[in-house]
Parts: structure tokens; sequence; C-alpha cells
């Protein structure tokens, strides 16, 4: 009989010392219901809950849930269900029992992470790992990339976003920024106080934090491995969600909320290590510098960028971001030392900031994609050039990467076009992250806009 990837994880589950640790917190603490939590190609959380009183049974047989819910249940334009149509099978969703977690909002509730898999009856594939499912997706090249490489990829994420609602306002003198004011940080100091306590309750090393721009705060976290890291951005975005119900105002992550708005990025801070070295510095060079490892990792990275945009900026509002020159969202493919204008910083010894992903980013493929990028280049030893000098603004496109996309469809055509990223994200996924986006762009093209009728609806004769 073949032991199937479902099986393994049932089986680990079932033998393991954290179910039995995870029933006495449950016991300890009086949880009642537990969230089954899993991971769209959009970053989405979906899942079920249960009642905690059956959480022993249901930590080794897994829940269930349409396959569709994979794409957010997005159906296309021709009304077809994106993800395999009404008649896809369920997958099973087994939860990694190190993930969970009481919600410190209400401890009669906890929540788990869990990863997919195609359910076993199925003729073909029955067991396997779900090709759809990017928090999997990570787990596995994380793996896969220590094995060939011996080095492990360590990120921090800096989650800028937008809260809106009274009193919020900023009020700063013309042709100023309110950004680092700590008068405009007391304004926010409820939700700077309440997203803290929450996010240390739940296992976030919380860091430091800033007031950006008018309604954006940004506040950071202790970086890890890039899988830790990945679900810790997902969990802060649900305790910004709560903090919003509780104090009756807004948080979104939508890239660009406004016209004349500072965008909203996600900028993924990552450094390669091999036995807890970090392989991007050189021993005693404490000028910025790059290693011939780092070099070659950031000239995968680059070579890469514009099929990545797909992840990276995913949805329509996200390339407006990108349009607003001078707001330190990169419109170049290049990278700086210490160059905030750049689509990758050198902004620490060891430490490469990569600016292109935006607020509304799945981690998980982000990730991935800065995986399968600096393994290429390391593969192939791509030089990233010289380091730009000044604005990336006035500067000329580099001949030697792909132009970055400035708009959706753009992305999906640059994201067809890089094998490097479709092999790392197999057929299926590969497909439908075209597929999803695709409808998208096509929606887009297909709605009139408030902007179309004020420069259109007098204009004739």
């Amino acid at each position: 009989m073949t032991i199937t990837p479902l099986d393994t994880h049932r089986e680990a589950n079932a033998g393991s010392p954290e179910l039995a640790a995870v029933l006495s917190t449950i016991a300890e603490r009086g949880v009642e219901f537990v969230y089954f939590q899993a991971i769209t190609v959009t970053g989405r959380v979906v899942g079920k809950v249960a009642p905690a009183r059956h959480f022993e049974r249901l930590a080794i047989r897994g829940v269930q849930q349409h396959q569709t819910a994979i794409a957010n249940l997005q159906g296309t334009r021709e009304g077809v269900l994106l993800a395999g149509g009404v008649n896809a099978p369920e997958y099973t969703a087994i939860p990694d029992l190190e993930t969970f977690a009481v919600l410190p909002w209400d401890t009669s509730f906890a929540r788990v992470f869990c990863r997919l898999y195609e359910p076993d009856h199925l003729a073909e594939r029955a067991g396997a790992e779900f090709a759809c499912d990017t928090r999997g997706l990570l787990r596995r090249m994380l793996s896969g990339f220590t094995d060939r490489t011996g080095l492990e990829l360590r990120t921090g994420c800096e989650p800028e976003m937008t809260w809106q609602g009274d009193g919020l306002e900023a009020h700063f003198r013309p042709g100023s920024s309110p950004a680092y004011h700590i008068e405009h940080l007391e304004r926010n100091r409820p939700i700077v106080k309440k997203v803290v306590e929450y996010a240390q309750a739940l296992g976030l090393d919380m860091i430091e934090g800033d007031y950006e721009d008018e309604f954006q705060v940004e506040l950071n976290f202790m970086y890890d491995r890039a899988d830790l890291t990945a679900d810790r951005l997902t969990t802060y975005r649900q305790i910004c969600k709560q903090v919003a119900r509780e104090l009756g105002i807004h948080a979104s992550f939508m890239p660009k909320p406004a016209t004349g708005m500072m965008g909203n990025g996600c900028h993924h801070n990552f450094s390669l290590w091999r036995d807890d070295v970090n392989v991007l510095a050189e021993p005693g060079v404490t000028e910025l510098h790059l290693s011939e490892v780092g070099r070659h990792a950031l000239g995968g990275l680059l070579a890469h960028s514009a099929g990545a945009m797909l992840i990276n900026g995913s949805t329509v509002n996200s390339y407006k971001r990108y349009w607003d020159a001078g707001q330190f969202a990169p419109s170049r493919i290049n990278w700086g030392l210490d160059n905030k204008t750049c689509t990758v910083r050198l902004s620490a010894v060891g430490r490469l900031e990569y600016k292109l992903p935006d607020a509304a980013v799945n981690p998980y493929l982000s990730h991935a994609v800065i995986l399968a990028a600096c393994e290429d280049g390391m593969k192939n030893a791509t030089d990233p050039g010289k380091p730009t000098q000044g604005s990336s603004y006035d500067a000329p496109v580099d001949g030697r990467f792909p132009a970055l996309p400035l708009t959706l469809g753009e992305a999906i055509s640059a994201f067809r076009a890089d094998e490097v990223l479709n092999q790392a994200f197999g057929t299926d996924l590969s497909a439908l992250l075209v597929d999803y986006h695709a409808d998208e762009w096509a929606r887009f093209c297909g709605h009139v806009t408030e902007w179309e009728r004020e420069m259109y609806w007098n204009d004739t004769p």
C-alpha cells in the first residue's frame, strides 16, 4: 500500500506530543472553538470553525472544503468557478499543530494553520499535496532549497497599511509631511497599543514602528525563517482587522488607497544563512558590500522581478503605486547601496530589501519567488551589475533585465514568459494564477470608471 503525503501528515499528528499539548491548552484555557485556516492564492484566509471538543479527531482526519475556495470561489466573467468549477473535488486541510494559538481578544476561540491535500478517495493523485496550496508550496520549496544549497532564507516584512476613522486625520504644514511625527503616533496610540498587545500574545516579537504618511502606520516584527514570517504576516493582518472592529474604524491593506496618497508596500528584507552564518556578508567587511553568493542571488532576483510582478503586485490597484515617482516605490529593476529608490536596496551589511511586494501580497508566494529567483541566480552566477547611483526615477532602464511591468496585464504576460517561476510553482498553480488575474484584468478593462466620466462626459463637441 502506498503511503501518501496526506497519510504521513495524519500519522505525524496522531503520534505528536504537540497534539497532547494542544489538547491540554484547550482544557486549561477554556477554548470552545477552533478556526482551521487555509490560505488562498491571493493570501485570503479561508477555512472552517469547529467545536474544540472535536479537535483531536479533526487534527488527524482534517476538514474538507471545495477546491474552488483556493481561488476565493471567484467566478469568471462567463460565470465559471475558477480552480475546477462546480464539479471540482474537495481538498483535505490538515493542521500544523505547532501553529495552534488561542486568540487573545476572545480566549474561547483558537486558530491553527493547515496544509492542503487531495482527498484520499480519488482514483488519481489521492492524498497528494494540493498543487494550489501556496502555504504548502512555500514549505516544500524551503526544504528543497536548503537540501540543494545548504542555505536558509530568513526574512522580515514591513507591512504598511491604512487606518481611517474619526480623529485619525493628519494635520501638518503644507509642503511637508507628517512622517515620523510622534504627535501623529499619539493620535494612533489606541491602534498601536492594541495591535502590539495582540501580536505579542500570538507570538510576534514586535520591534518598532512609525507613522509613515497620512492614515499610514507601519509596525514591524522580528525577522525569522521565511515560512514563520509568512504565517506571522497573515496573523498580523487578522489582528489589524480585529482591532479595527473593536475601535470602530477601518483597516485596509489596499496597495494604493487614493490618488495622491502614499502607496502601501510590504518590503521584504532578507538574508541567506548557513550554519547560523549570514552568507550575504563577508567576515571582517563592515562597509556596505555583498559577498559573491549575495551578488549572484541578487542577480537572480533582478532577472526574475518582471515575471514576479504578478505576485508582488497582484491587483489592478497595485500598479498605481509604481506610477508615483518620488514616493519610494520602484519604477526600474535595479539595485543600490542604501538607495531607497531602487527595486532592491542593500540596506545593511548582509541584508537586502526587496521593495516590489505591496501590502496585499500573498507572502507565501512572494517568499517562493525569492527562493526560486535567488537559487537560479546562484546556479547561473547572474551578475546584478553595478549599483545605481542617485535617483532611480531618472536612471535609464538596465537592458540586461526586462522592464518592470506597470499594469496587471503586462505582469500577466511577464509571468507567462518566466520559465523558472512557472516551473517552481508548478503547472496547476501557474495556470490558476494566470486565469485568476487575467479575469480581474478583463473585468477592469471593461469597467467604466469615474475618471472616464470626468474626462469624457462633456468633452465633445
